[in-house]
């Protein structure tokens, strides 16, 4: 009974999201850690005190992804507004006629870059339509656009689905990086297929074969340097990743290296060096302060990370709030309990980059006050539902968690560990691809499963490590058939119910990605790591 009552929540969400009339992430996932509510009460006889506390800590540490969230849309409304948005566009693709170097350039080294600034759906909604304006098959464009965003997607919107999709989990800094390290090496092996089958969506098998030189110059010119500093941090591998690979991609793309060489039809002088590089100033900014802020030898992430009380109270029965020298606002012993949760103002990449960096550029684009105003108002309002939806998500995760060994997600990862063993990595990506297709976020399949996974794991004796990894790259292939994203795109297109022919066409190459996965796992992962 208990382990029925345990993955009853999780079915139950899944059906209510993807049934016909399907109810959107942030009306179910609310929904559900009610319902994960009244079981504790219920049947495990959990106490109001440590149900209350879950409940508030997690209103506290959803602050982290939303304020991300926010910071991101903040960002691209900023970029449409201001001219950037449109400037790149005409930029892009008007680099080479090449249908592949537009394809490669935009649907892959672009997109990785911007799922790496921004992350949450972004990607499409700002490539797919470039790809359309140049004349490409909306329905085909969707398709491409949902298998390319896959690989940069575990360290999307500043890594957040590593960092903060594990949270709950209480993480070592080092396991963290264990796990951001094998999941790029994951995702590393997946590039060398699934660019090759987002792009047979638009062109042939014998374009693709004809130009394959340049295809895999933009490919390794994004996951070699994303590989690289996912070894050494989980926040900017895709940012970067994509920044130099698609500086890369243009560059081979100007000089026609690689590619079968076409006729120009294109308008050299449409756009100048000079708007270009306006353009990709507020990116390079973005950037550069991350970089600044996350580097090890420098003083500033010691200083946004400072721990030191400087200011304390109590707040009756709610508990102990204190703000640190590094402004990190925590609140502990929540009612009495161990329960605790914190919100680092300065570290979260909200405040820093994102909002610094574009009320520096607002001036630079010679934005008024309407406009201004505009920005912020839609990103507080697009900012609302998913507010929501993680704040649901997080309930109900850190409700699962309760009870030590007798917890609902101790429950369930015993008996998948009975059914399948040592062989859970097998699985174990298409657990993490099904929280991101109800979910729409590897985010919040994270944070979902992630403790299911790591159960799992420590009941078999398999690596926790290596099982979470496969949990983030399968939260990212998920997005792959995930239905809002699909919705999205195709909304951003107006393309109307092509849902399932789409679907359709992006189910085999995620099934590919979590075979790639579970091989990668088995027999390339042992040879780099002690698993």
């Amino acid at each position: 009974m208990a382990f029925i009552l345990s993955i009853f929540p999780i079915i139950l969400l899944i059906y209510l999201m993807v049934k016909r009339n399907a109810l959107p992430s942030y009306v179910a996932l609310p929904w559900i850690a009610v319902v994960v509510l009244m079981i504790h009460l219920a049947y495990f006889g959990t106490d109001i005190a440590t149900i209350s506390a879950n409940v508030t800590a997690s209103l506290v540490a959803v602050q982290t992804p939303i304020t991300v969230i926010f910071g991101a849309i903040l960002f691209n409304k900023f970029s449409e507004m201001s001219g950037v948005t449109n400037v790149l566009r005409r930029w892009l693709g008007n680099i080479n006629p090449n249908p592949v170097a537009q394809l490669m350039i935009i649907g892959w080294a672009f997109t990785f870059m911007i799922e790496g600034a921004s992350g949450f759906g972004t990607p499409a909604a700002i490539a797919a339509p470039i790809l359309v304006g140049l004349g490409f098959n909306p329905i085909k464009v969707a398709v491409l656009a949902l298998i390319m965003n896959s690989v940069p997607v575990s360290f999307g919107a500043v890594g957040t689905p590593t960092w903060f999709g594990f949270g709950p989990l209480n993480l070592t800094e080092s396991e963290i990086l264990s796990i951001g390290s094998m999941s790029a090496l994951i995702h590393s092996f997946a590039a060398f297929v699934i660019p090759l089958m987002a792009l047979r969506a638009i062109v042939s098998w014998k374009e693709i074969r004809q130009n394959i030189v340049f295809i895999y110059i933009s490919v390794f010119a994004c996951v070699m340097p994303y590989l690289v500093i996912a070894q050494f941090n989980y926040e900017f591998p895709s940012l970067v990743g994509g920044a130099i690979g698609l500086l890369i991609s243009v560059f081979a793309a100007n000089r026609n290296i690689g590619l079968v060489k076409m006729e120009n039809h294109l308008d050299s002088n449409a756009v100048t060096q000079k708007q270009v590089f306006k353009a990709l100033l507020p990116t390079g900014m973005l950037i550069g302060i991350l970089i600044i802020t996350r580097l090890q030898q420098l003083p500033f992430k010691g200083w946004m990370n400072d721990s030191t009380t400087w200011f304390a109270t109590h707040i009756g029965s709610l508990g102990d709030f204190e703000i640190s020298h590094g402004l990190i606002f925590s609140l502990k012993n929540i009612f009495d309990t161990s329960v605790s949760a914190s919100y680092k103002l300065l570290y979260v990449p909200a405040l820093i980059p994102f909002i610094v960096t574009v009320l520096v550029a607002i001036p630079l684009f010679s934005m008024s006050w309407t406009q201004t105003r505009e920005i912020f108002g839609d990103s507080l309002r697009r900012s609302k539902n998913p507010f929501i939806a993680l704040v649901g998500a997080l309930i109900m995760v850190n409700l699962m968690l309760v009870g030590g060994d007798a917890s609902m997600v101790k429950t369930i990862g015993k008996t998948f560990a009975d059914a399948t063993g040592e062989h859970w990595t097998l699985f174990s990506s298409y657990l993490g691809a099904v929280g991101a297709f109800f979910s729409g976020s590897n985010t919040v399949s994270n944070l979902t499963f992630g403790s299911v996974q790591l159960s799992t794991a420590e009941i078999t004796g398999l690596s926790t490590a290596l099982v979470l990894a496969l949990q983030s790259v399968g939260g990212a292939m998920g997005n792959m058939v995930c239905i809002n994203n699909i919705v999205a795109v195709s909304s951003v297109l107006g393309t109307n119910n092509q849902e399932g022919n789409i679907i359709k066409q992006t189910v085999l190459p995620m099934f590919v990605y979590g075979v790639i996965a579970a091989l990668v796992a088995l027999f390339i992962i042992p040879l780099f790591f002690n698993v």
